[in-house]
């Protein structure tokens, strides 16, 4: 019998220690700053993408392992990559503590030029006013935190689809229409929106932001704890600026899919 229980304890203790040394093995630190690329991790040679850094509220500074693969360039607030040559490059982001993060995008060929369309006085792309709705997107992700909630990270799928509302130039909602392009641009779930538009083009994203958080229940919808993601659009015409912005919801319904 104690031949027994010394064999169940040493059992015990082995399997103990096991499970001790594994957690080291299976547990991931979380970086203290997080970097991707809105048009994701491959890029074409002479491609641009914005990079999309968190927390927000912060000063940056970018750079990266291999300019001549992937350059860096920051315009007024955020940063872009620029993809110059075939292969990898190592892209870290650092502040002022010594956090650092870093994201490795890859270049392919340039793929062949698609016919270029008619010149139009509207913009009509999903990635038009990038550097409009990346301010954006960091203004309101500056409102969130200030107001105790998460950050949100972009989502693509919500990125196209408010594109393709403030391209229609709406002055108000059309819920059946912004139901549907969240839906065919790849969401599943419902989504909260806001929308304004004013006279102007300047400091568009400024302007955007601060319409919302001055109205009750676009700011509500701005800060919205349920929500897990964001996407917004920008399209200025005719010296006027229409915005939108569309805030994920995870496990809702759609009514308008």
């Amino acid at each position: 019998m104690t031949s027994v229980k010394k064999h169940i304890a040493t059992t015990l203790t082995a399997a103990i220690l096991v499970a001790t040394l594994a957690i080291p093995a299976t547990a991931e630190e979380t970086p203290a700053i997080r970097v991707s690329s809105y048009k994701g991790s491959t890029l074409e040679v002479g491609e641009r993408s914005g990079l999309i850094i968190g927390p927000s509220g912060t000063d940056y500074t970018v750079t990266s392992s291999d300019p001549d693969t992937v350059a860096v360039e920051q315009v007024l607030t955020f940063w872009v990559a620029v993809a110059k040559a075939e292969g990898s490059a190592e892209i870290t982001a650092s502040n002022g503590a010594g956090e650092r993060g870093t994201v490795i995008l890859t270049v392919g060929s340039a793929a062949p030029a698609a016919p270029e369309a008619p010149a139009s006085g509207d913009n009509t792309g999903l990635t038009d006013n990038m550097e409009i709705r990346q301010e954006m997107i960091r203004l309101i992700n500056q409102t969130r935190k200030a107001n105790g909630v998460s950050e949100l990270p972009v989502n693509e799928a919500l990125m196209n689809a408010a594109q393709v509302c403030s391209n229609q130039r709406y002055t108000w909602h059309h819920a059946p229409e912004e139901g549907q392009a969240a839906a065919e641009a790849g969401y599943p779930y419902g989504f909260g929106d806001n929308l304004t538009v004013f006279t102007g083009t300047a400091d568009a994203a400024r302007h955007a932001v601060d319409n919302w958080i001055n109205s009750p229940g676009h700011f509500e919808t701005m800060i919205d704890p349920r929500c897990d993601c964001i996407g917004v659009g920008v399209t200025q015409y005719d010296g006027i600026t229409y915005c939108y912005m569309f805030v994920g919801i995870p496990n809702s319904i759609n009514f308008y899919a």
